[in-house]
């Protein structure tokens, strides 16, 4: 049986913005091989302001949503205590869409369920190791 998986982070320091928040998102999905992002605004009830995040797949040819994200709200951080002016920045990605991105999967059921193709599985690293420029 498979499970679905998100993949959560969350980053505390002095005055963090949404350009902080975009430059962590896109650094993470290029070094995954992701470079075609798009933010959207979005309503999120512990962050503001809030993102969903959307990379390009081209075998759909649209843009496929992979996660949320946002900056802490202050009101969210005062019973952790946290020194003022600090900041969270945070963001939630599913592992499932940005897995059919990079191998090329139309459809997520191809992934979980009872159609899996069980020779995808075995024919596909577990762990992308490519080489990138720094």
């Amino acid at each position: 049986m498979c499970i679905r998986d998100r993949y959560q982070r969350r980053v505390r320091d002095k005055n963090l913005n949404l350009g902080n928040l975009i430059a962590v998102l896109k650094t993470f999905f290029e070094k995954i091989g992701m470079p075609h992002l798009r933010f959207k605004p979005a309503y999120n009830p512990y962050t503001e302001p809030s993102m969903e995040v959307f990379g390009y797949h081209n075998g759909l040819k649209k843009w496929v949503e992979i996660g949320n994200s946002g900056i802490f709200r202050p009101e969210m951080l005062l019973p952790m205590g946290l020194p003022p002016g600090t900041s969270v920045i945070a963001w939630g990605l599913s592992l499932e869409r940005p897995t059919m991105i990079l191998y090329r999967v139309n459809n997520i059921r191809e992934l979980f369920g009872h159609n899996i193709n069980l020779s995808f599985v075995k024919e596909n690293p577990l762990c992308r190791l490519e080489k990138f420029s720094a």
